[in-house]
């Protein structure tokens, strides 16, 4: 599966739902998910932290989703074209 694939079955699969939470609430539940992704990095569960990831890349794509943004074209654009992004933050 492809990332824009899995960005499009999460946007069938709950895009009305997240429409109408919006941007500052669903942003919210985003940071829910990596506050327990923090706290399973610190634990020895594979499972669990493997959970927290696909939930973490979840509420992402909802967010990209109700952004307006492909996320496999920006990650293309972002980092595979030309070499990927210029310097360090």
């Amino acid at each position: 599966m492809t990332i824009r694939e899995f960005q499009e079955h999460i946007k069938q699969k709950y895009g009305a739902r997240d429409a109408e939470r919006g941007t500052p609430a669903t942003y919210m539940w985003f940071i829910e998910e990596v506050g327990e992704l923090a706290s399973a990095l610190g634990d020895f569960d594979q499972k669990n932290k493997e959970e927290e990831f696909a939930d973490v890349f979840a509420w992402l794509c909802t967010l990209a989703n109700i952004n307006g943004v492909d996320l496999e074209k920006a990650l293309h654009e972002k980092y595979l074209t030309d070499g990927g992004p210029k310097g360090y933050k």
